[in-house]
């Protein structure tokens, strides 16, 4: 093997470290989606830009953005995608069977393997984005998913809790990005301890970061938002129940301010439009403005005055990292990840995890003034520094130089 110099680099949680030479490696990459329309997709993408002209990586996956074409192979994995509890069978058994061609009956050699979580049944690392056996457990009886919607999103997370023990016993090395996740791994599976490694999230600072140009008020009056509202953002894929959107909604309800209004980015169509009745029912429909799906969320972060989740269960969400990134107050509960870069009062306000906590949180946010909540949001922007692409690429040079040698 050739080896790559890489120039030392802080780590965010753990003493710095010096990776003086680490090794080309062939890394089989797997996750059923590398597309820049997740969050754990994203987080793939930014470690393939970082690293694919240091490494060899193939990408197993059913879709796939591919980032550079001349240095990453794309093998596909054909796999429905939904519902997610059969995406999550079929990608198990159709991964592992593409994998056997490719390394036996095509003669291609990997020197690492590696996963998201539970999501294939061998390999050298898994990189934890949630602890599914540890949501059931203390978070699901929280979720306001209910009939076909909750049996299904049930089935899903009880078939990768039953399958973390049996993957995590196996691989070499588990990754974590938050310290709430690594208590939670450490509490469900006692076995990991020796074998977790911390590794911080990432998020592109300087691309969030909002332009001098930015035209802020232009941008609002294309909402019907004026200069002197409020404005928050929620911005979710989907799980808006488990993203705690319905107690936001119903807190927004108990405010009597015309002034605070919310921009809702993202979510599937159907959800979307159930979200818009309720809100309409609760008489928000002059407040509550639903963008659905955006490819670009930078500059519905940049007309807001702050990023609101209030979320009931989380590994690490990165939205939190790009509105902080973008010098966004965080109005959130004190969830995994969250909590590495929330200080209340400081970087943002902490809510409560029902719609009393969360009102009282977005009547305090509303006490500040302007100047208050800009100072806030340079804080945020100061806490997100530690998750750039360098200290990211850098933690992850390391984990495969250790696994290497381990």
């Amino acid at each position: 093997m050739r080896t790559y110099n890489v120039e030392p680099c802080s780590l965010v949680g753990q003493a710095a470290n010096v990776v003086p030479q680490v090794e080309v490696m062939r890394i089989a990459l797997f996750y059923y989606s590398v597309a820049a329309n997740g969050s754990i997709g994203l987080w793939h993408l930014h470690l393939l830009k970082k690293l694919c002209h240091a490494h060899e990586f193939t990408v197993f996956a059913t879709r796939f953005e591919n980032p550079c074409p001349e240095r990453i192979r794309w093998v596909r994995v054909p796999v429905p995608t939904r519902p997610a509890a059969l995406t999550f069978v079929a990608y198990h058994l159709m991964a592992a069977g593409r994998y056997w061609v490719e390394s036996t009956w095509k003669g291609r050699r990997f020197d690492l393997v590696q996963m998201v979580g539970s999501q294939l049944s061998f390999g050298d690392i898994s990189s934890a984005h949630f602890c599914d056996r540890a949501y059931l457990k203390n978070q699901w009886q929280y979720s306001r998913s209910t009939g076909m919607r909750r049996l299904s999103h049930w089935c899903d997370y009880k078939l990768r809790a039953i399958a973390e023990p049996w993957v995590y016993k196996r691989v070499r090395m588990i990754t974590v990005h938050s310290n709430g996740l690594a208590r939670e791994m450490n509490d469900e599976y006692p076995f990991v301890r020796d074998k977790m490694r911390f590794c911080p999230n990432v998020v592109d600072v300087e691309r969030m970061r909002r332009p001098v140009t930015f035209d802020r008020e232009g941008a609002r009056k294309t909402l019907q938002m004026e200069r002197d509202d409020v404005v928050l953002a929620f911005v979710a894929l989907g799980a808006f129940e488990r993203k705690g959107f319905p107690l936001l909604l119903e807190a927004l309800a108990g405010i009597c301010n015309p002034r605070l209004k919310l921009i809702v980015v993202g979510g599937p169509q159907g959800m979307v439009s159930r979200y818009q009745k309720r809100a309409a029912e609760l008489g928000l429909r002059q407040r509550v403005v639903f963008l659905g799906n955006r490819a670009d969320v930078r500059p519905y972060l940049w007309m807001s005055d702050a990023l609101v989740l209030p979320s009931q269960y989380e590994a690490f969400p990165v939205v939190s990292l790009e509105a902080a990134a973008a010098g966004l107050p965080i109005l959130a509960t004190r969830i995994n990840g969250v909590e590495e870069i929330l200080e209340d009062g400081v970087t943002g306000i902490e809510l409560g995890r029902d719609t009393e906590g969360v009102k009282r949180g977005l009547l305090g946010f509303l006490a500040t003034d302007a100047s208050t909540r800009r100072q806030m949001g340079e804080r945020a922007r100061g806490a997100a520094q530690s998750y750039d692409l360098e200290n990211f690429a850098g933690a992850w040079q390391g984990v495969y130089h250790d696994v290497l040698l381990g």
